[in-house]
């Protein structure tokens, strides 16, 4: 007899279980896509307000931003050959 009850109440809760998250997954779903979309979004936002706005410019006029570092190539370590693959 405690066999047959103990089947029973584990075929009720997962039954029971089925029938409760057909009901309330949509509603979880959509509980956690808005908040994703709340967090994703929160993040674009705060990009888009750091960028400084840019000076005008006159129509073809040059501006360097950022100058390159010049690298120092190291002489003791040899010849740089440039190369083709060849397959």
């Amino acid at each position: 007899m405690g066999l047959l009850k103990t089947l029973l109440i584990i075929l009720l809760f997962y039954y029971g279980f089925k029938v409760l998250s057909r009901l309330f997954a949509p509603l979880m779903l959509k509980y956690l896509s808005k908040k994703a979309e709340q967090r994703f979004g929160g993040q674009f936002r705060d990009f888009g307000n750091q960028r400084q706005p840019q000076p005008k410019q006159k129509e073809g006029e040059i501006t360097i931003d950022k100058m390159p570092n010049n690298k120092k190539s190291n002489n003791s370590v040899g010849e740089y050959v440039d190369y083709e693959e060849i397959e």
